[in-house]
């Protein structure tokens, strides 16, 4: 009779939950942790709802939190999400901000989703560190928490084990991020694919600040026609000038188009997509090194691996290691993963 092997211990995400939160992170944060999907070859999550006390947490529209642990919990968790805030000057229980510091302390990361990043600045927690918001609140925390180094324009930033996301869909960014540094990027395409939702994004959210206009909108179908054949033929050795050929622009006009439109370089989306290529053929197939890096694109291993090392801080084979599920190898060709979206990839961190 075949011994079925140990499942790991499911990952411990606590939501801090007090008056003024908003419903739409509540619901992010649920979203992503909450739901079972192992039958889908998901990782096992322990979501609690943490409070203060198990005193109903009142919401916009009518709506209520029920929390099922207090305070003391968060010395259990091992990710601890703040969501953001209806009005973001909300002041937070002073036990919330003392537990946050004593999470911090401990070396429990700590994430902000939106202007929760206000909350973790009322602990005193960006003080000197770099932090982001939404692009309309950065003058805001700049003004009221003067020691935080705020970046304007990315969707999601780490320092000293705080994560802190740009505004509302953002927010989906950083806990798909957050479960593939710690699960995979398997794991967290199988979370985005249920939400209908692409796994990663690249850029910054200085994309969605201007105003579309019609040639910008011409512009976009060029530009997603364009990343759409970059991914069927990932595997060669395209260049920014072959893309720029397939666009039918100058390779100055095309670069200056596409960092409009998606908020990165059309070389750095480009090694995006071959690194999460790669990652996806690490963690299902058994396939060679130099293989994987032929399918990804990356032209011999020795490149897959400096990039993997400038990158996600490994290396290719203790990155397999760390998230193998061996599956059947795709046919040969484009290693392209079927989780990639148009719409470009951050580059995850492997933990």
């Amino acid at each position: 009779m075949a011994v079925q092997a140990p499942q790991p211990p499911a990952h411990r995400v606590a939501l801090v939950a007090f008056p003024g939160i908003r419903a739409f992170d509540v619901s992010v944060v649920t979203e992503v942790w909450g739901t079972d999907r192992t039958d889908r070859g998901a990782p096992s999550f322990d979501l609690r709802r943490v409070a203060v006390d198990s005193t109903p947490v009142p919401m916009r529209g009518g709506l209520a939190l029920h929390p099922d642990r207090t305070l003391t919990w968060l010395s259990r968790a091992d990710l601890i999400v703040v969501p953001g805030l209806d009005d973001h000057l909300t002041p937070a229980p002073t036990p919330v901000l003392d537990a946050l510091r004593r999470a911090h302390a401990r070396g429990t990361t700590l994430a902000a989703l939106c202007g929760g990043a206000f909350t973790l600045a009322q602990a005193d927690l960006l003080d000197g560190r770099r932090a982001i918001t939404h692009w309309n609140l950065i003058d805001l925390l700049r003004t009221h928490h003067p020691r935080v180094n705020v970046v304007p324009d990315a969707l999601f930033i780490e320092d000293d084990n705080i994560w802190t996301a740009a505004g509302t869909a953002a927010g989906i960014d950083l806990c798909l991020h957050l479960v593939r540094r710690t699960h995979g990027a398997e794991a967290a395409a199988t979370i985005a694919r249920s939400m209908v939702t692409a796994p990663f994004r690249t850029g910054t959210q200085a994309q969605f600040i201007e105003h579309p206009t019609p040639r910008a909108d011409r512009d976009a179908d060029t530009l997603a026609a364009v990343r759409e054949h970059a991914l069927r033929h990932l595997h060669e050795p395209l260049t920014v000038a072959d893309l720029a050929a397939y666009a039918g622009m100058s390779p100055r006009s095309f670069a200056r188009h596409f960092t409009a439109a998606t908020g990165t370089t059309p070389l750095r989306w480009l090694l995006d997509q071959r690194i999460a290529t790669a990652q996806k053929l690490l963690e299902r197939t058994d396939l060679p090194m130099p293989e994987i890096a032929r399918r990804a694109g990356f032209g011999s291993e020795v490149t897959m691996r400096q990039h993997f090392a400038s990158r996600l801080a490994t290396s290719p084979r203790a990155y397999r290691a760390a998230f193998s599920t061996p599956a059947p190898a795709p046919a040969s060709g484009t290693g392209a993963p079927d989780s990639a979206s148009v719409t470009g990839g951050s580059s995850p961190i492997a933990r």
